[in-house]
């Protein structure tokens, strides 16, 4: 196997991968030995029939695209890493020459990794952002808290009321026919969540449990069910229960049930603690998204659009991958969203080009300024990579490969680098 590379500019190169014609013989005969039991040959049982017969009745060319996917990986694989390129997208293939008797030619189209000539880095202005709590914030975590260990009663001497959560049956009805999906039983209904269409829920306040209700709506002209956007509905409703939240007291007593404190007062200043610290952690990633975009725009780079496509993909990857864990297909989400994976891709675009811009430049900086990782900070990342696996920090070490350690290393320089130049950054 031999290769060169050409340039195609733009952070471009084109590797041209040969493969001599006996290696492209011995894939041929590859293919024939993989295919030959499946291909019908009159006077001969299957498997039987000899290549060169199997190649007259059917062309020369029979075993060419299954010869030519044994060679390619392994070829593409060994050009790549001898090229010594940082290759940053996936290949485009193209098969510039197949022929009996002859060397195997093809092309493998990609994007290299772009250089980053960097601005100012250093001293970047930000707009400074005291960080407060007040009053109406320490509430909100008591309220949340309060909601969290609230307790439902049920309710029977009243109707329907804004805010209660109710359960129902119902049936839907388009044209005096009932629609598919139309229809639930012992559907759990909180009044005010607007969780059903249009004024469903308004209509059931002050309806009595038992009470079957006629409940008017007009679905969305943008609905997911084509075949009802837009069109009204009846829908008929039976209250079967309501409930209520009830909230505990704040007082002294609440405090020492949800907490380690003795009174409601020193449970409040704890909260305020915490919002105060989760508001200086947002105010810290503020200032150094503020700090890096101000890099990026001061930076030069040029970024081949095979990179962006690649990264949006993984990215996309990344996705369909964390709705998968929610119990969700990728397929269902587009639907859903009414888009395709072309559209959804194109979306992801932006996103993509602001992460790669966002990283070379960091490792600019790294390089830059001579950011070291050292092995005691390499110890403690997989210490802590080896308590959320829960499994020993050496045994995991043995797992990783080197590349996927240099990775780590890489990772830990470019957080180093965030610290740096958000550091160096002047409030105004």
């Amino acid at each position: 196997m031999s290769y060169k590379v050409e340039e195609l500019g733009k952070n471009m190169v084109k590797l041209i991968i040969e493969a001599d014609a006996e290696q492209f013989e011995e894939a041929l005969q590859k293919a024939y030995l993989k295919n030959k039991n499946k291909i019908s040959v009159p006077g001969f049982r299957k498997g039987k029939a000899p290549r060169s017969v199997i190649e007259k009745m059917y062309g020369a060319g029979i075993f060419y695209e299954d010869a030519a996917n044994l060679i390619i990986p392994d070829a593409y694989e060994k050009a790549a890493e001898e090229s010594g390129l940082e290759i940053v997208s996936r290949p485009e293939i193209d098969v510039e020459q197949i022929e009996k008797g002859k060397a195997f030619i093809f092309t493998a189209e990609v994007a290299v990794k772009p250089e980053v000539t960097l601005g100012q880095y250093k001293e970047i202005e930000v707009e400074a952002k005291p960080v407060e709590v007040t009053a109406e914030e320490v509430d909100a975590e008591l309220a949340k808290v309060r909601e969290q260990n609230s307790r439902t009663i049920s309710v029977e001497d009243r109707p329907v009321a804004d805010g209660d959560i109710t359960t129902i049956d119902y049936e839907g009805f388009c044209d005096g026919v009932a629609f598919a999906g139309g229809k639930g039983e012992n559907q759990t209904l909180v009044i005010g969540s607007h969780s059903f269409i249009d004024t469903f829920e308004e209509q059931l306040i002050g309806k009595n449990i038992g009470e079957e209700v006629e409940v008017n709506v007009t679905f969305p002209e943008q609905y997911h069910a084509e075949e009802l956007a837009g069109k009204p509905a009846v829908f008929k409703v039976t209250v079967k229960e309501i409930k209520v939240k009830e909230l505990p007291e704040l007082d002294d007593d609440f405090a020492q049930d949800v907490s380690e404190f003795d009174t409601l007062d020193e449970y409040k200043a704890d909260l305020e603690k915490t919002v105060k610290e989760r508001k200086e952690k947002d105010a810290k990633s503020a200032k150094e998204d503020a700090v890096i975009n101000k890099i990026v725009e001061n930076a030069q780079m040029e970024i081949p659009e095979a990179m962006v496509e690649s990264q949006a993909r993984q990215m996309a990857d990344e996705f369909a991958q964390r709705l998968q864990m929610q119990g969700m297909s990728m397929e269902q989400y587009l639907q859903y969203m009414g888009t395709d994976a072309a559209k959804f891709l194109e979306m992801t675009k932006p996103q993509a080009l602001k992460r790669i811009q966002t990283r070379l430049v960091l490792e600019a900086v790294v390089k830059a300024e001579n950011i070291e990782v050292s092995d005691d900070e390499m110890n403690k990342e997989f210490e802590d990579m080896a308590k959320a696996y829960q499994m020993e920090a050496d045994k995991l070490k043995e797992l990783v490969g080197e590349k996927e350690k240099e990775q780590m290393k890489m990772d830990l320089a470019v957080q180093k680098a965030v610290d740096l130049v958000a550091a160096a950054a002047k409030e105004i």
